[in-house]
Order: C-alpha cells, then structure tokens, then sequence
C-alpha cells in the first residue's frame, strides 16, 4: 500500500515538471510583441493661454426719435440686415412739412423785402449824388437795406432748422449692421423722451475684450510667452465657442489697455475677428487661447506615448536591437496630440506609440513604424 502511494507521489511530482517546462518552453519560444513606433522629430508647437472674454461689435448705435410724433409703417423686419442711410422707422411728416412751407414763405418775402431796399437805397445814393437828396434819407434807406438782408438771413435759418426737423421724421440707420427688436409699433406717440426704438450692431467685424493677468503680460513683454510683444505683435487669438468647437477663424490682437484694474490686477486686451459668418454676437461670452504666430520648435511625441507612475512621466524607446527600454522624460507644452519633451529624450530616437501595455523594460519587441494617422492621434 506504501509502495503504491510513493508511486502515485512520484507521478504527479514528474507531470508538474512537465508541465512548467512546457509553460516556460512556451514562453521562450512565444514571439516579440509587436507595437508601432514613431521617430522623435522637431515640430512645431505653440505655447497657448486661454482667458475667458466677451464679444463686443465694433459699432453700436441706439435709434432714438429726434422729434415728437406717430410712429409711421415700420422699414424693416426684427434681425434684417440694414446698410448706412437705410430709412427703417418714420415719424408723421404732415406738421413739420407744413413748418417748411411756411418758412419757405418767409423766406421768399424776406428776399422780395431786401430787393425793394436794394432798389430804394439805388434810388437815394443816385439822388444825394446829384444833390437832390440829403444824406439823412440815404442813411436811411442803408439802415433798411440791411436790415432786410438780416431778415432773410434770419428767415433762411429758420427754414433750414424747420427742413432738420422735416429730415428727422426719416430714421435712418447710420451704419451697416444687423437692427435688433423694435420696441414701438407703428401708430406710438414717441419723442424724444421714448428711449431706444431699436438698436443697430456691425458685426462684420467683431471685437473681442478679455483681461490678461500681469504675470502674462510680463511674459509676454519679455519675449517668453506667447504674445512677442507689449501691444500684442506676433500674437494670434483663437476662440472657443460655448459647445467647445473652436471658432474657425483666427483673431489679431489690436490693443491692449493703458491701465490696470487694481482689484483684479489684469489689463484688458482685445482681439478683432472677421466674423463672415455670423456666429459672434455682441455680448457673447467666448473662451480666447492666444499664441503666437510663429511657434516656436520643440522634440514632440504623441500624447499616447507618455505614461504616468509615481517616479513621474516616461516612455519606451526602441534600440537598435529591438529591445525597448524605458525612458524617464520631463515633458513641456501639450497640443494637438502632442506634447513637447524638454528632456530625457533624443531626435530621431524610435518612440513606441502603441502597444506599450504589453512592454517591459529589456522585452525584446517587434516594431513597426506608425501609420500617418496613428502619428496625429
């Protein structure tokens, strides 16, 4: 009964030898894992800041009533686009063209008034020349001959401010824009008194006002940040939009402030965009990265390549005999996809970019090299 558990002992001792030698002949002859690399190369790279900022129209006007009256058949529709001199409300005409006709009238009697006394100071210059007149009648006739002169000029005035007061029964719009809601309708007693009937904006182009901190523009005056410059030369300003799609066009940043908010320590800049499309709006809240307008160059490597543990960030490279090994980096500006490698890291050196999962530092790999579209992610 010994003799046969011995034997029993011995067999399961022999088919677990067996068997570990086959895992670890498995193992041994299991082939390299293969993963996708990329050469670490020189790109590109702008540094970025984002602020937070608000759009304002480059031109604003409040159309207001300049005269008293009813309000006449509306120009224009709420949102229609309207161009400089556009007719778009009208104020009853009746009474202040009937003020014209009657200044017309005044006008026209002051003139007939001047060309009697013209003809009556002739007529007592050619007498007192001739000694059958005295000088008192000719000073006489000089004193009406201007005083005539003044009524008409007096008339005149009066007839251009009656033909101002005609002309603002007209409300035109003095610029190219979009006009907002009406706040009267047709047949309201308006006047001066009324506040704003509606609003025109142009926002073709459209500004941008955001506040940059003083760390920032201390950066950016020193040539180490992305600005370049004191009044923002160099510096491109994109937009990020309340979905968080970026704007499609790129901004130029035209002025920066002369003062300091002292309660948050910021000036304020600002950045103007086209806007052909139309999705700026005045008083629209945005997101503003700024950069600069010619990046500078930095060793890059997809953002896939990097790993994270407690000693920090690094990556694997792959030698020259196809054995990874792994690299402690320190790592710079992150964009696109990629992200800078400020050091621990060579050109030109093969960066494995996916696949890493399966690497261990001293593994023996099967590399191959990145497809184009692998290298953007």
């Amino acid at each position: 009964m010994k003799d046969r558990r011995s034997t029993a002992w011995m067999l399961a001792v022999t088919g677990l030898v067996v068997a570990f030698s086959t895992i670890a002949s498995a193992q041994q002859t299991a082939p390299p894992p293969a993963v996708l690399v990329e050469a670490a190369a020189e790109r590109p790279i702008a540094d970025q800041a984002e602020f937070i900022g608000r759009a304002a129209a480059v031109d604003k006007v409040e159309l207001r009533a300049r005269v008293k009256g009813f309000l006449g058949p509306r120009k224009f529709s709420d949102g229609d686009q309207v161009k400089a001199g556009q007719v778009v409300f009208t104020i009853e005409p009746e009474t202040y063209q009937a003020a014209v006709d009657q200044k017309i009238a005044q006008r026209d009697a002051a003139t007939a008034a001047l060309t009697n006394a013209d003809l009556a100071l002739r007529r007592a210059s050619e007498l007192l020349r001739t000694n059958t007149g005295t000088q008192a009648t000719y000073d006489q006739r000089l004193s009406e001959q201007l005083q005539a002169k003044a009524q008409l000029e007096d008339a005149k005035a009066q007839l251009r401010d009656a033909e101002i007061q005609l002309s603002y029964t007209q409300i035109k719009s003095p610029i190219d824009g979009r006009i907002g809601r009406a706040a009267f309708s047709p047949g309201n007693l308006v006047s001066p008194d009324s506040g704003v009937l509606a609003t025109v904006v142009s926002e073709h182009p459209i500004r941008v006002l955001f506040p940059v901190t003083q760390r920032e523009l201390l950066d950016a005056r020193r040539g180490a940040g992305p600005a370049g410059g004191a009044s923002g030369e160099g510096i491109v300003a994109l937009l990020r939009l309340a979905d968080g799609s970026l704007y499609a066009g790129k901004g130029k940043i035209d002025f920066l402030d002369v003062t300091v908010d002292p309660k948050t320590d910021t000036q304020l800049a600002r950045a103007t965009f086209d806007n052909k499309e139309g999705l700026l709006t005045d008083g629209q809240t945005v997101r503003v990265i700024i950069e600069g307008e010619k990046p500078p160059m930095a060793l890059a490597v997809p953002q896939a390549a990097i790993a994270q543990d407690q000693g920090g960030a690094y990556l694997f490279v792959v030698n020259d005999k196809n054995v990874a090994e792994q690299r402690r980096v320190k790592t710079g500006v992150s964009r696109d996809g990629l992200v800078a490698i400020t050091d621990g890291l060579k050109a030109g050196e093969k960066v494995i970019v996916q696949g890493q999962q399966r690497v261990r530092p001293g593994m023996t790999v099967n590399p191959s090299p990145a497809p184009p579209t692998a290298q953007k992610q």
